[in-house]
């Protein structure tokens, strides 16, 4: 009789143990889903994206390995035979051979050389004092290369407003416009010798070729682990 009271106790405490058990177990998953949606707002406020390079790269002057965290104000460079690509949260920009570049987060700066940007989050592309940016909210393609003041632009899908500090002019999709920035126009006034050009993006032909080894680069990013982008899937 005893050891049945006592076999009888000992399931009453491990039904107790296994209950409070689901118990804790349902109480940790609740906290998790409170706490990420928290922790992914607080990643996309920061403005921070993966930065991945095809050849030899530098972020902030230092080498980049394949892959690396970016945030805004770092600067990427690529030389002439290498590639990079800002794969962030709703956008990704390619960033073209022999090219300087400046993340903002929600922008990105050319200093020199070309970018092709893809984004469903109207992000902006400054060459200069141009400012360039989707008309709309929709999906928005097109490519921005800068050389000493030089900027052309490519609408490769949607509309682009362009604007350069006085005036804003639409970009319509499939054309292509090549701008002079304000600061160079004040220096050509000025009596200014013109800045040298020959840059390795001034040809179309390497502009071209460039441009056509994009689709391959998005292949090896993907493939290296970035999250795929696209107009279904931002």
């Amino acid at each position: 009789m005893v050891e049945s009271n006592t076999l009888r106790l000992l399931a009453i405490e491990e039904g107790g143990m296994r209950k409070g058990t689901a118990l804790l177990s349902s109480i940790v998953f609740g906290m998790m889903l409170a706490v990420s949606p928290l922790s992914l707002m607080a990643a996309d406020s920061s403005g921070a994206a993966m930065l991945y390079a095809k050849g030899t790269a530098w972020l902030n002057g230092g080498t980049v390995p394949s892959s690396s965290a970016i945030f805004p104000g770092d600067l990427v460079q690529t030389n002439p035979g290498s590639m990079a690509n800002i794969n962030a949260s709703g956008s990704s920009v390619m960033i073209l051979p022999d090219s300087l570049v400046k993340f903002e987060g929600g922008a990105v700066a050319v200093d020199h050389g070309g970018v092709s940007v893809a984004t469903a989050k109207s992000l902006e592309t400054h060459a200069d004092d141009l400012t360039i940016t989707p008309a709309s909210a929709a999906w928005t393609e097109f490519e921005v290369n800068n050389q000493d003041g030089r900027v052309q632009i490519v609408a490769r899908k949607g509309d682009l407003n362009i604007s350069d500090g006085s005036e804003t002019t639409t970009l319509p999709q499939g054309q292509q416009t090549v701008r002079d920035s304000p600061t160079k126009k004040r220096k050509r006034r000025g009596g200014a010798a013109p800045a040298a050009g020959g840059g390795v993006l001034d040809s179309p032909w390497v502009w071209g070729t460039a441009l056509a080894g994009l689709g391959g680069f998005e292949t090896w990013v993907i493939l290296r682990g970035a999250s795929p982008i696209s107009p279904t899937t931002p």
